[in-house]
């Protein structure tokens, strides 16, 4: 079973999202694409790369910490960026959180993120180890219905009669 999580040390989510999901037994942890928010939600480094990538990457050993995690615990790095050059620059920034072995890095180029000041997002994977493992202090908050997020399930559920989908999810009730 997954256990969703939204530490309190980094900005609360705003939409329907966890900051973080613990897979198993909690050892293998999904952590949400940060971006370069402080604690309140406000933007860090308008303009400034370099600022917002330490925010982000402060931001994911954050999440990770809350977990007993490290930023030595990560496998996988997903970065998007408005500006690829920029980002490609900030190498020493990157060392400064990571060493070797360095965790598979997947790094793109994308014309825009969620707000137009906002110039990297980085989604990452851990693999927390059970010695330091401990469960997370703050559950996500449910979706509430009144926000008009619809809960979607598998068709294939038991005791759900298929319904027409092309994408095999269906409305919940």
């Amino acid at each position: 079973m997954a256990l969703h999580f939204d530490p309190a040390t980094v900005w609360s989510p705003f939409g329907a999202f966890s900051m973080g999901v613990v897979v198993g037994a909690g050892r293998l942890v999904h952590l949400k694409g940060q971006v370069a928010l402080d604690r309140d939600g406000n933007l860090v480094g308008r303009g400034d790369l370099p600022a917002q990538l330490r925010q982000a990457l402060d931001n994911i050993a954050s999440v990770l910490a809350a977990v007993g995690g490290e930023m030595r615990d990560i496998i996988t790095l997903t970065q998007f960026t408005t500006d690829i050059d920029g980002f490609m620059a900030c190498g020493a920034i990157r060392e400064r959180y990571f060493s070797a072995p360095y965790p598979a890095t997947t790094t793109v180029q994308v014309v825009r993120l969620y707000d137009p000041d906002v110039l990297v997002e980085i989604a990452a994977a851990a693999e927390v180890p059970l010695s330091r493992y401990r469960p997370p202090g703050r559950l996500s908050r449910p979706v509430r219905p009144d926000h008009g997020a619809a809960r979607l399930e598998p068709w294939w559920w038991p005791d759900r009669a298929p319904k027409s989908s092309a994408h095999g999810l269906r409305r919940r009730p």
